[in-house]
């Protein structure tokens, strides 16, 4: 598992020396108290790094540059303890290349009324001496998120929490590489897109590989590797009879582990950070990958089906986001819908790959016919996803522009049984309602394929979408579908 302690969060904070030695001390030890502090927080999964206060243009463009050139700092958190002039800030802000969080806070939480006095005032004036800094951050139009409150506070730590895992999101974007085997399957729109203006605008690297690259790494592995990953299925999994040891399946088993393995090799080699794949680019390999596709995915590794580069970078963004985080993250597709008027629902599913990080039941390992793609009967892993709140995530290319779309759901427990359908399956309801929450994504240009995402919230992406300067769309409890056509033509215009 990725350990996000490795990241770091640098926390400047802004005065002057006009205040003389004594004051700048205790600004010191006061904003080395709260970066102590948020580093120990709960909610905040990554090391926050105290640096002394910055007092002059030189000092600030010095920290912001080794901050930019420092390949494990994800962003800033920047707090004016006392005024900080701000025209001294600017050769630093143009330099950034950061994430910038503006904390609005001060060291003491309340007012001390029976004994403030100008010297407490002269020292305590992040009211005003943020105001400054942040006249600055608007004239120059600099992308931040702001965050209002004490430092000890719940909300605060919170919010910088899920400010912190985007910046691990972009940081993570801009320094992954996605392995394609194989084309996108043919004649699809959305599943295509332009890979240089991804690595332009996002940092993301979309290279292609020969299927035969794949496979001659398949057979490269010996049998013992093999036999350790099928006890490991033993060990996890609940396995059909043909598939058991002596049964009529195993060698398709074994098959399965080899292309699981051989996958894992590949990436770990290349240092990819996600993958994809196409039943119609399979030469070479006796049946598509669906046990391994979905471990892959358990393991950290991001997956889209049939090309779908967007959708797998998004999938591994998104398991870096949410380390530490109860519930899983999962390439997603929408298949069918149950149009019951009293209980719309929609399931979702896949051919094969469906991640079992998304549920905490049993998990059924099984071998069924495909249907599609002409060759041997793929081995996958069976289950129904836990209900609760989540969101489908989809990022799609509009030609000039890259769009990010989120639709929250509620998934809904599964009761019914599916006797003839061997898939990992979710059951939710769009919001607000089936109707408006299908027709918004239609309207918005949505991918039939998604991220499919238990444990991140509409702030997550909200930040993420901010720091990219990626056009968000949101469709959720509060969506009206007259205002939401407004956004549309609005961010057309915008963008045109």
């Amino acid at each position: 598992m990725i350990d996000l302690k490795k990241f770091e969060v640098w926390f400047l904070t802004g005065s002057q020396d006009l205040y003389g030695e004594q004051t700048l001390r205790q600004v010191n030890e006061h904003s080395k108290i709260i970066a102590e502090y948020l580093n120990l927080s709960a909610s905040i999964p990554v090391t926050v790094v105290f640096k002394p206060a910055v007092t002059s243009s030189e000092v600030i463009l010095k920290v912001i540059k080794e901050a930019n050139a420092t390949h494990h700092c994800v962003g800033i958190i920047a707090w004016m303890h006392t005024f900080s002039p701000a025209k001294m800030w600017i050769s630093g802000l143009n330099s950034l290349q950061l994430p910038l969080l503006h904390f609005h806070t001060q060291f003491n939480r309340d007012i001390p009324f029976e004994r403030i006095d100008m010297d407490f005032m002269n020292l305590n004036q992040s009211a005003h001496g943020d105001r400054e800094f942040g006249h600055i951050l608007s004239r120059m139009k600099i992308r931040r998120k702001v965050v209002v409150g004490h430092w000890q506070s719940e909300s605060a730590q919170s919010q910088i929490g899920n400010w912190v895992r985007a910046a691990v999101g972009k940081h993570t974007l801009q320094n992954m590489k996605v392995v394609r085997f194989g084309d996108n399957m043919r004649y699809v729109a959305v599943t295509d897109g332009d890979k240089v203006a991804a690595e332009m605008k996002l940092g993301l690297e979309v290279n292609t590989h020969g299927v035969g690259d794949l496979v001659h790494r398949i057979r490269q592995l010996g049998e013992e590797e093999v036999d350790r990953l099928i006890q490991e299925y033993e060990d996890s999994y609940q396995l059909s009879v043909d598939l058991r040891k002596g049964g009529s399946q195993r060698s398709s088993l074994r098959e399965a582990a080899r292309i699981e393995l051989g996958i894992r090799s590949f990436l770990e080699e290349g240092n990819y950070g996600a993958y994809t794949n196409t039943f119609e680019d399979l030469h070479g390999m006796s049946q598509l990958p669906g046990i391994g596709s979905q471990r892959m995915m358990a393991s950290g590794f991001g997956y889209g089906g049939e090309g779908d580069w967007k959708t797998s970078a998004l999938v591994h963004v998104a398991k870096v986001m949410a380390v530490g985080l109860p519930g899983g993250n999962s390439f997603m597709e929408d298949y069918t819908y149950h149009f019951d008027p009293a209980n719309p629902m929609v399931l979702g599913s896949h051919m094969l790959e469906i991640c079992p990080s998304i549920t905490t039941g049993s998990i059924d390992c099984a071998i069924y016919p495909l249907g599609i793609g002409g060759k041997d009967d793929p081995v996958r892993l069976i289950f129904n996803a836990d209900s609760g709140p989540a969101l489908n995530v989809s990022l799609v290319d509009m030609g000039n522009r890259f769009r990010l779309i989120i639709n929250e759901v509620e998934a809904v427990e599964i009761t019914q049984g599916f006797p003839y359908l061997p898939t990992a399956r979710a059951l939710w309801k769009p919001l607000p309602d089936m109707q408006t929450g299908l027709q918004a994504w239609l309207l918005a240009g949505g991918a039939h394929h998604t991220l499919y995402s238990q444990n991140l919230s509409l702030e997550h992406f909200t930040d993420l979408a901010e720091m990219l300067d990626l056009e968000l769309l949101q469709i959720g409890k509060d969506t009206n579908l007259r205002q939401f056509k407004e956004q549309l033509r609005i961010n057309d215009m915008l963008y045109r």
